[in-house]
């Protein structure tokens, strides 16, 4: 049986008895060749099953119309969500989405990132590994002129464009919700290192929030997480739970923290809302079938999505490299208020 291959110019030519050149031009519609030509070429390449090698053609002219994806997981719904996102405004603009996962890994994302620069990606949108403490492995998109949006988790100090929102005043918002509802001895898990400042500043702003509100800051209610996972969430309630007394609410920054929280409590014999408040991160799916619903603070990450993809095609399409032009755009949250804080 004879084994498939793959159709190309060098086909065609030798089909119609033409030169190379004068099939490539035809395909491209080229204006040195004529319609006649052109009908011609098309069809038999449409009837013999031609597809164009679009990378190989972005690679002899060093645009490959792609954008590299580095993110942490593909599993989670606000990445998932903030995918979407990125993907709806590349196919608007013909470009092509590549997605790579770090893990979380340091390791795997500096892999990753030499991996979409040696893949001549045109762009790169990244939100940070949780266990990055430096982002060297960057400069190779910055110094080659490759547009680079960092996403949600961002570095400090790094001068290219960022997608964020005002985690401080999210953080604020949540803890403040808490107090409305009232709630006096306030739990908050954090993550993540320095470089990345998303949980910092809500961490930051659940501080501000007790503060401003005459209610102690209490070390003992801060755990610090390695990872944002269900078990790490398990293994911190658990700790706040052998307190005594244990907290009255927990601000997590992240849903799937809060669930577990919820669920822990459940096990222990705590009831949740009357004993225990708990307010989460995202507006996760799993936050509306958790029993009780779980409140939690709006995260547009489609929209983020969305915006990260136009700042990287915006600046393939200009011809300035301002780089005083670098932007943050802020993108407001709220609070979703459900059964797991009621009064």
């Amino acid at each position: 049986m004879e084994e498939n291959k793959h159709v190309t110019i060098y086909d065609i030519a030798e089909r119609l008895n033409l030169a190379t050149s004068t099939i490539s031009r035809a395909l491209k519609d080229h204006h040195t060749i004529s319609d006649k030509t052109i009908k011609k070429v098309k069809k038999t390449a449409e009837e013999m099953g031609f597809v164009p090698n679009t990378l190989a053609a972005g690679l002899r002219g060093n645009k490959t119309r792609t954008i590299g994806v580095l993110i942490p997981t593909v599993t989670q719904p606000f990445l998932s969500s903030l995918i979407s996102g990125i993907e709806i405004t590349a196919q608007k603009s013909d470009y092509t989405v590549i997605i790579m996962q770090s893990h979380d890994s340091y390791e795997e994302e500096v892999n990753m990132a030499k991996s979409l620069y040696s893949n001549r990606v045109s762009g790169v949108i990244c939100s940070l590994a949780m266990e990055t403490r430096n982002t060297a492995h960057f400069h190779q998109f910055s110094n080659n002129n490759i547009p680079l949006v960092f996403v949600d988790r961002v570095p400090k100090d790094y001068n290219t464009f960022r997608v964020v929102i005002d985690n401080y005043t999210a953080g604020y918002k949540a803890t403040k919700h808490l107090i409305e509802q009232g709630c006096i001895r306030i739990a908050h898990l954090t993550a993540g290192s320095e470089l990345g400042n998303l949980y910092n500043e809500r961490k930051r702003g659940y501080i501000e929030a007790l503060k401003d509100h005459n209610i102690e800051v209490e070390e003992e209610l801060i755990i610090n997480l390695n990872s944002v996972t269900y078990e790490d969430g398990v293994k911190a309630s658990n700790a706040l739970f052998d307190l005594k007394p244990i907290p009255d609410g927990l601000f997590a920054p992240g849903d799937i923290l809060a669930v577990s929280a919820v669920q822990t409590a459940k096990k222990r014999g705590i009831k949740v809302p009357e004993e225990f408040k708990v307010i989460g991160f995202n507006n996760d799916p799993i936050s509306q079938i958790i029993d009780p619903n779980l409140s939690t603070i709006t995260h547009p990450a489609e929209k983020m999505g969305k915006a990260a993809a136009d700042i990287i095609i915006k600046n393939l399409k200009s011809s300035k490299n301002d780089d005083d032009a670098k932007e943050i755009t802020f993108l407001n949250t709220e609070v979703l208020a459900r059964e797991s804080t009621q009064k």
